[in-house]
């Protein structure tokens, strides 16, 4: 699998790329600079969700300029298929006190809705003074869920896509672009 072609072949799968290395680093440094202005006088919490948001977290945090604290949840939704199992678990809880901070949740991607609606649901037992949520991929249509995303990288087509910490059977993550299941 070389990565420098426009595609590539996981499990006798075809992806194509969606979007490159250069495309996703110019929008992540705009998210971060927008987060920095809106977080500019206070000290917010980021609570990454394991294993997808890891790249997307440490690439998001380079370019945060103010003072901030970082943790993470374990959540699994899809265990090694390409579609959610529609049931989520809670794998690793977080390490931190919430309570009155400004938390901002950082996701790879938002299918279904499921995940984040699951954390909101955890977030009304702590009383946040804050919580708003940050995703590198949305997939509009394939939402189900009433969830509010403040801060979206880039909407995307309701497709599986693998790269950048999105996972085939936990293998891809390291891919430095986005790819898109081929039709």
């Amino acid at each position: 699998m070389l990565e420098a072609e426009q595609n590539i072949i996981v499990n006798s799968d075809k992806f194509e790329i969606l979007l490159t290395e250069k495309q996703i680093q110019k929008r992540v440094s705009e998210l971060g600079e927008q987060i920095s202005k809106d977080y500019a006088d206070k000290t917010p919490v980021f609570i990454g969700v394991l294993n997808g948001a890891f790249i997307f977290m440490s690439d998001l945090l380079k370019n945060i300029n103010i003072n901030c604290e970082v943790d993470f949840f374990k959540l699994s939704s899809y265990g090694d298929a390409k579609i959610s199992s529609g049931k989520v678990k809670l794998l690793k809880e977080l390490n931190c006190d919430v309570n009155e901070r400004d938390i901002i949740i950082v996701e790879d991607i938002v299918d279904s809705g499921l995940s984040i609606k699951y954390i909101e649901d955890i977030f009304k037992e702590h009383k946040p003074a804050s919580m708003r949520v940050v995703s590198l991929l949305m997939k509009p249509k394939s939402l189900k869920y009433d969830v509010k995303i403040d801060y979206i990288g880039f909407n995307i087509p309701s497709k599986f896509v693998v790269g950048y910490g999105l996972d085939y059977e936990q293998k891809f993550r390291n891919l430095k672009s986005i790819y898109v299941l081929s039709e």
